[in-house]
């Protein structure tokens, strides 16, 4: 029996079966069509992290505070106590002080009520300087960023994201309108262009001031000179790791820290902040990938209940055969090959499937799906997999049978 007579003889035995070859198929389909939207939902998250990281700026470095800790002896983690100020961020725009470090913008920030004269809206304020839009890779969708003059006279000038302009003004321009913060009335001069969320906060939810406004006119006080956040941006790619350097050592002679790890200060930079996300979500899909593999599994074990099943109902045909002549490997090889066509035709059903779910699910989930084309190969050639694996022990079964015996058996 040549290949394509074993392989029409198979496909006819599965087409005979119908709806048990159906109930064998869906098992595996499922299975595959989970590890397809597993792996994709995996790498879509980490797509949407890594944009979401990459929306802070190029190149990009964040200095955060250290920690505090409280008079009853609680520590809070790093970001919690008032530890960077203007100067240090003024002495790392220097290019004697760092030479890799091409830009500097400090953030102070705070959540205050910004104020028109008919409603109200409670936002993230935050004081910067005029390299802000460069740093942090923004663009204005109207207007103008503030400039080096504003922030120095202490204007009352403010830019806003664009959901809150939005909700302050609705349809109309807000260039040219007027605001309250802290009693303090602003001039609206640039709306930013929309971003959308990063993993920590909305972008488009701000009200950007300059610097010196922000900590002498809104805040005050003894906290005025301190700021959360100092984001430098390297000169390139190439001095990322020079700049994080020389930030590092002046930032520990400003604070008279001679032990690097007693630092009241952390850097992170866009790689090291997305390998952790990386990591945490590759980890997640291994384990997700796993459990929907158990569901390959269950279809593999259908597959063999199946063909065990057809060997039992078939045992007069095999007999037949092996009585005209037909040699144990045909007979061995055409029960493999019936397995192969379920595991391959659950296979296939199953990427199909996979793949258009991937194109759906996005709209409904609001996350990203990415279609692994290795994941997708790699997945019917398992289905093929587990049908010719699952298929060798009824296959093998079927070519052991005695000619005598299956013509005697009813």
């Amino acid at each position: 029996m040549t290949w394509i007579e074993t392989l029409r003889t198979g496909l006819a035995a599965v087409r005979a079966h119908g709806l048990r070859s159906t109930l064998t198929v869906l098992g595996i389909l499922i299975g595959i069509a989970a590890v397809i939207l597993t792996v994709g939902l995996g790498l879509g998250t980490q797509k949407d992290v890594s944009e979401q990281i990459s929306a802070l700026g190029s190149n990009l470095l964040i200095v955060t505070p250290g920690s505090s800790t409280d008079s009853s002896g609680v520590r809070g983690g790093f970001g919690s106590s008032a530890t960077l100020t203007r100067s240090d961020a003024q002495a790392l725009a220097s290019e004697v002080n760092a030479p890799d470090i091409a830009a500097v913008a400090a953030e102070k920030t705070s959540s205050l009520s910004v104020e028109t004269s008919e409603t109200n809206w409670t936002t993230t304020v935050i004081g910067t300087e005029a390299a802000w839009t460069e740093v942090r890779a923004r663009e204005l969708a109207s207007g103008s960023f503030f400039t080096d003059a504003d922030d120095e006279a202490g204007a009352a000038v403010v830019v806003l994201g664009s959901e809150t302009a939005t909700e302050l003004f609705g349809a109309t321009d807000a260039v040219g309108q007027t605001v309250t913060i802290e009693a303090i009335t602003f001039s609206v001069v640039g709306v930013l262009t929309e971003e959308g969320a990063s993993s920590t906060s909305d972008l488009d939810d701000m009200a950007v001031i300059p610097m010196s406004t922000m900590a002498d006119q809104v805040v005050g006080g003894t906290a005025k000179n301190s700021v959360s956040t100092i984001y430098l941006q390297a000169a390139s790619a190439d001095l990322l790791s020079a700049a994080n350097q020389e930030a590092e050592s002046l930032l520990l002679n400003l604070h008279s820290i001679t032990d690097a790890d007693s630092a009241d200060f952390s850097i992170n930079s866009q790689d090291s902040l997305v390998s952790t996300a990386t990591a945490v979500y590759r980890t997640l899909t291994i384990l997700l990938t796993g459990i929907a593999c158990l569901s390959l599994l269950v279809g593999g074990i259908g597959v063999m209940n199946i063909m065990l099943v057809s060997v039992t109902e078939r045992t007069r045909e095999i007999g037949l055969r092996k009585a005209l002549g037909a040699p144990p490997w045909a007979i061995r090889r055409q029960f493999l090959v019936e397995a192969t066509v379920l595991g391959l035709a659950g296979g296939i059903l199953g990427a199909v499937l996979g793949i258009v779910a991937a194109r759906l699910l996005p709209d409904l989930l609001d996350t990203s799906i990415v279609i692994s084309q290795p994941a997708v190969v790699g997945s019917i050639a398992v289905a093929m997999a587990i049908g010719l694996t699952f298929g060798v022990y009824p296959a093998t079964r079927a070519a052991r049978l005695a000619p005598i015996d299956a013509l005697r058996s009813e």
